[in-house]
């Protein structure tokens, strides 16, 4: 099931397999440290990163949209 939650004033849509991608860039990352990711999002259409376990993640952007996927 799809979930919205707010990351650092970003809305990111996820599925549950992603919630350890979104603690990561909620409660590990401060704002500037998650910020390189959703502006690389926004620039590119998508960053790739992997949490502290090496659980790798892509966060993209499209159509003013947030979306964290698990690979």
């Amino acid at each position: 099931m799809t979930q919205k939650t707010d990351v650092h004033g970003f809305v990111v849509v996820y599925e549950e397999n992603s919630r350890e991608g979104v603690a990561y860039l909620r409660d590990d990352l401060d704002l500037n440290e998650a910020r390189v990711f959703f502006d690389q999002a926004k620039i590119k259409g998508s960053a790739e990163f992997e949490d502290d376990d090496d659980r790798p993640f892509t966060l993209s952007y499209h159509d003013g949209e947030y979306t964290l996927i698990h690979r």
